[in-house]
């Protein structure tokens, strides 16, 4: 449903009571009888996940799956599924200079991008009451899955042209992807860029910053959000974060969100940032609550803080758990 995301962003931060806004797509593979590998191949089944949970929890946002190696896939890597956990990426698929400048960008529709952009579409039509936001990589964490991690590292320094040249096309792709979202009637994306939380200050202000930016740049406006995702040790990063021309930011908990809320500016919404694995996926209810309970106490202060995981909860995460942690939130709320 289309709606003027400025006036969503300003209102939700006038709440009194701010709904959790956890990024929740993929244990509802429980809810819909799928497994993880169906999951993602399968745009139909993406929006039946999200569905379920969005009928299931009362969140401020609707997130679509954070899978990171669906752009990659696109590109040509290859990626290895599995019934249970989310897909990783097998091998670089670019080696040298020659293969960066031959590397093609792909049509939106390659691979599994089609299937995403379908899964939205579904997804806005059977989620109505809050905003949907589709997940997509970030340019310098795209540009490292076809690069390798560390081999990207060090290309940065010794080969920063290849790098460069890597990163143009990357970005040209993610522009198309984000627009292909949002005609599908997604309220916003959520662009997960955590690679860039292993770059000094220089290096991010060089290899991350500019592109993200001209990703946003070219897909959002009132009606669109640009959601940055970062679950990486950013702390020193925080100047650069600022510099960044977003309205909202997701952070991991590799930080201590206060700080986060404390340097950047209060006009801007910070979610954040419950440990997904640690302690919604492994831990007990009493110890989701508790840990809920102590960040709401530390941050609700903030107008701009709103409770969320740190990153994407793991598929196998139960029901009780997630249950847990909305309770607690409510419970907060109405102390």
């Amino acid at each position: 449903m289309k709606r003027n995301m400025n006036e969503w962003l300003e209102s939700y931060m006038k709440e009194a009571v701010r709904k959790p806004m956890p990024i929740l797509s993929f244990p509802g593979t429980q809810l819909i009888g799928k497994n993880v590998e169906e999951l993602v191949r399968d745009g139909h089944n993406q929006a039946l996940c999200m569905e379920a949970i969005a009928k299931r929890f009362d969140a401020g946002v609707s997130f679509s799956l954070m899978d990171l190696s669906v752009e990659a896939e696109a590109f040509g890597a290859e990626v290895i599924y599995s019934p249970d956990d989310i897909p990783t990426m097998h091998g670089a698929l670019i080696h040298d200079e020659d293969e960066a400048e031959a590397l093609q960008v792909p049509q939106v529709g390659a691979g599994r991008t089609g299937e995403c952009v379908k899964g939205i579409r579904e997804a806005c039509e059977r989620i109505t009451d809050r905003p949907v936001l589709a997940g997509i990589i970030g340019p310098y964490s795209l540009a490292g899955r076809l690069l390798d991690m560390t081999e990207i590292m060090i290309l940065c320094y010794e080969e920063p042209e290849m790098v460069e040249t890597v990163l143009e096309k990357a970005t040209d792709f993610l522009i198309e992807y984000a627009k292909a979202f949002k005609e599908a009637g997604a309220n916003g994306i959520a662009m997960a860029e955590p690679a860039a939380g292993l770059l000094s200050p220089s290096l991010m202000e060089e290899f991350s910053n500019p592109y993200v930016e001209k990703v946003r740049a070219a897909v959002e406006d009132e009606n669109f959000l640009f959601l940055y995702h970062n679950c990486g040790m950013v702390e020193p990063l925080m100047d650069q974060l600022a510099a960044l021309n977003v309205r909202a930011y997701s952070f991991g908990n590799a930080i201590d969100i206060e700080k986060a809320l404390q340097a950047l500016p209060s006009d801007r919404m910070i979610i954040g940032n419950i440990d997904p694995a640690g302690t919604l996926r492994n831990g007990t209810p009493e110890m989701i609550e508790k840990e809920t309970y102590e960040l709401l106490e530390r941050c609700s202060r903030y107008p701009n803080f709103v409770l969320a995981s740190g990153c994407d909860i793991p598929p196998q995460t139960t029901m009780e758990n997630l249950g847990a942690f909305f309770a607690a939130s409510e419970k907060f709320y109405q102390k």
